[in-house]
């Protein structure tokens, strides 16, 4: 018996190893259309590979998979996070569990991750075709199973029913030359969202050279990736620096007012925002009156600072790839797929695993967590049907 699995990617890789484990007589062969394999594994997480998380924060699975929850909520009871950290500990890999509840490598290195992929590919004898592109499903005639793991953009190969695939996990470009100068400034935790709108997400946000990026950006522009699209990446931003809801805002500066009077308004930095954002926020609010103390603060102007605070408002200009890193949503529609198996519906033998189906997670290990596990749910379904295939019929 004979898989192909088109996608040399992380998706590709785990399959290929747990399909070769389940059932050692199948001959595998992975496509991959670059020259190198496993590339976005290489740059993920600044190169660490972030590649699960322990969930912890999560009560629910929309919060960190704004499309394909369901679908996982059904599969994780098959093969979920914790499947995945004692599947990595037991092919030779250490983890690690930060304090933000992400997973890395104890080595800190993708290339761990890596260096075991092709170690246990090669222990099982699977073939690796780096530099061959599939186009259509005609050239994979010979192979008894077929599975596409490649990305989103590249479903409507197939010709199954597929959502057009759009950009998410970027972060955004803002017009804004003074607040571009702060490039570097990180606060801790800020909410961003898009007014008018639902979306929202609350992280670390910094601030860079062309704009904003940070957990509470790339959560953000994941929830929003379609609209966003549909706008052409120029929607307004709302920014609360603090996280804070405004009476507590407002409570806070009237306590400085009562602590400090005489001191000028740039000296004392409420809920210990960096100088630097504190500064911008102050000249951005009240120009000439910036070097005021503040015991002159009226209170028009005090209003100004608190809606600095928890409604600073910009305009997003475009998007910006986050390094190397590169997700879409869109692809696959689960409606035409077997959601236990990830089956095909019209194309018997045929199935799907990883960033080709319409799922994908909010930065912090989701997406690597939602290729473990629809990877290794193929790989059981190929599995069973290869042992049905051989078990003697009923007579």
């Amino acid at each position: 018996m004979r898989t192909a699995i088109v996608g040399g990617g992380a998706a590709g890789f785990f399959l290929a190893v747990n399909l070769k484990e389940m059932c050692p007589e199948m001959q595998v062969t992975i496509f991959e259309k670059s020259k190198k394999v496993l590339a976005k594994v290489e740059v993920s997480g600044g190169g660490r590979c972030n590649c699960t998380n322990s969930f912890e924060a999560v009560t629910d699975l929309q919060q960190v998979y704004p499309r394909g929850h369901r679908l996982l909520k059904r599969l994780f009871k098959t093969f979920d996070y914790r499947d995945a950290y004692e599947w990595f500990e037991a092919h030779g890999v250490r983890l690690v569990t930060q304090e933000d509840h992400c997973v890395f490598p104890m080595s800190q290195d993708s290339h761990t991750i890596i260096n075991m992929f092709l170690a246990e590919a090669k222990r099982h004898g699977v073939e690796i075709r780096t530099g061959c592109k599939i186009e259509s499903l005609e050239q994979l005639a010979k192979y008894d199973f077929k599975v596409i793991t490649t990305g989103g953009g590249t479903a409507s190969m197939v010709g199954v029913p597929t959502v057009d695939a759009v950009p998410s996990l970027f972060t955004f470009s803002i017009d804004d030359d003074e607040l571009r100068k702060l490039m570097g400034t990180v606060v801790e935790d800020a909410t961003a969202s898009i007014p008018g709108t639902k979306y929202r997400s609350t992280g670390p946000l910094l601030i860079t050279h062309w704009g904003m990026s940070g957990p509470a950006i790339l959560k953000l522009s994941s929830y929003a990736a379609r609209d966003l699209h549909e706008h052409n990446y120029q929607m307004p931003l709302a920014v609360n620096w603090t996280s804070r809801k405004e009476p507590e805002i407002q409570q806070e500066l009237h306590e400085i007012i009562a602590r400090h009077p005489q001191k000028q308004i740039g000296t004392i930095r409420p809920f210990n925002l960096p100088t630097r954002l504190w500064d911008y926020l102050v000249q951005k609010t009240l120009g000439e009156r910036a070097q005021n103390r503040w015991q002159n603060l009226n209170q028009k102007e005090l209003n100004r600072l608190t809606n600095a605070l928890c409604n600073d408002q910009y305009q997003i200009a475009g998007r910006a790839a986050f390094k190397d890193e590169f997700v879409t949503c869109g692809g696959i529609d689960l409606a035409s797929v077997n959601q236990n198996t990830l089956e095909s519906k019209t194309l018997p033998q045929l199935y799907f695993a990883g960033e080709v189906l319409d799922v994908d997670g909010v930065t912090g290990g989701f997406n690597f967590q939602a290729a473990w596990t629809t990877a290794y749910c193929v790989a059981m379904a190929i599995n069973q049907q290869v042992r049905c295939s051989q078990s003697p019929s009923e007579g």
